[in-house]
């Protein structure tokens, strides 16, 4: 007689990683690339925003202008300098003590735009992309569709996905659909992939269409409405950034954009420690000559400092043996 078997209650897993996902909430960065001279600064813009019971934190980081200068020579640096100093934030906090709050402001996307004017992507967009693809998801994106005509438009997306294949530019992927999804995921994950570059219009403007209120630009021949799917892909990126690829993009910044800077760091980290057995700092080291009260204390604090870093530097290791296993 075949026993029954016994129920456990671990398929009950997915429905507790939701609710304490769902209360701890979720934190999403985005970065917007883009030609232009306005901005001379990087400007962040955060807002809460919760939806079902769901909260996310969304934060914006508006870029400094590049590309329309007479020198554009490392026009970027500004852009590469705040992504690597989101990681080194995350780094310090993730050795630190307190580990179970930490605040993840690591860039997860990068909006590159692309303008239609031209005939595809212009020197000064390959280098930048080239600088930012190894540190951020680029998610390149042709803007003011309104410009350019269906076929116009077509032509435009085909030439800018010849040129990143040409210039080995890596740019995010999808990643394919498991075989389980459902067909209409699928569907939708197809029209993705065949929209990219995504072509978008932006408007601050709400005009009304057929009695209904939406976000649009009005010209003296129509109406363009930046939601409608016929005249751009600003729903479709939306979809992708919020619905079905956010999570996505945040495991990619996680393990292999920032797990590359912490190997990086941690490199450095042990070529510093083994190097004649101690760690540059910011402590003096006083002559031998003065052995008094305040140069012996100024000892053990290097000391102390070297025995902090070595356990740190073991910790980390360790844990990425561990990963490796």
């Amino acid at each position: 007689m075949q026993r029954e078997k016994e129920y456990v209650g671990f398929a009950t897993l997915p429905n507790q990683v939701h609710r304490k996902s769902v209360k701890k909430g979720f934190d999403f960065t985005l970065m917007v690339a883009e030609r232009i001279s306005q901005t001379v600064e990087i400007i962040k813009h955060t807002v809460d925003i919760e939806e079902k019971g769901v909260k996310l934190k969304l934060t914006i980081v508006d870029t400094p202008g590049f590309g329309d200068a007479v020198n554009n020579t490392e026009s970027w640096r500004t852009i590469t300098d705040y992504i690597e100093q989101q990681f080194e934030q995350y780094f310090r906090d993730e050795s630190g003590l307190n580990r179970k709050n930490i605040q993840d402001n690591r860039v997860h996307c990068c909006l590159y735009f692309i303008p239609p004017f031209g005939h595809g992507l212009r020197p000064v967009d390959v280098e930048v992309m080239k600088a930012l693809q190894d540190k951020v998801n680029i998610v390149p994106l042709i803007s003011k569709a309104d410009c350019l005509t269906p076929a116009e438009m077509r032509r435009m997306k085909d030439r800018v996905r010849e040129e990143i294949e040409k210039f080995s530019i890596k740019v995010y992927q999808f990643p394919d659909c498991d075989s389980d999804e459902d067909e209409g995921f699928k569907q939708q994950d197809r029209e993705l992939k065949e929209s990219t570059p995504f072509a978008v219009i932006g408007s601050n403007t709400i005009v009304e269409v057929k009695g209904q209120r939406v976000r649009g630009r009005l010209y003296p021949w129509g109406i363009v409405e930046v939601e409608n799917q016929s005249h751009c892909d600003f729903v479709k990126l939306r979809n992708m950034l919020i619905r079905s690829h956010m999570h996505d993009l945040k495991d990619i910044t996680c393990d292999v954009h920032y797990e590359n800077y912490r190997a990086h760091c941690i490199q450095q980290m042990t070529r510093t420690l083994t190097q004649d057995n101690r760690v540059e700092s910011p402590i003096p080291i006083l002559p031998l000559s003065t052995p008094d009260a305040e140069t012996e204390k100024l000892i053990k604090m290097k000391d102390e400092e070297l025995r902090r870093m070595q356990e740190m530097l073991q910790k980390m290791q360790q844990q990425m043996h561990e990963q490796d296993l």
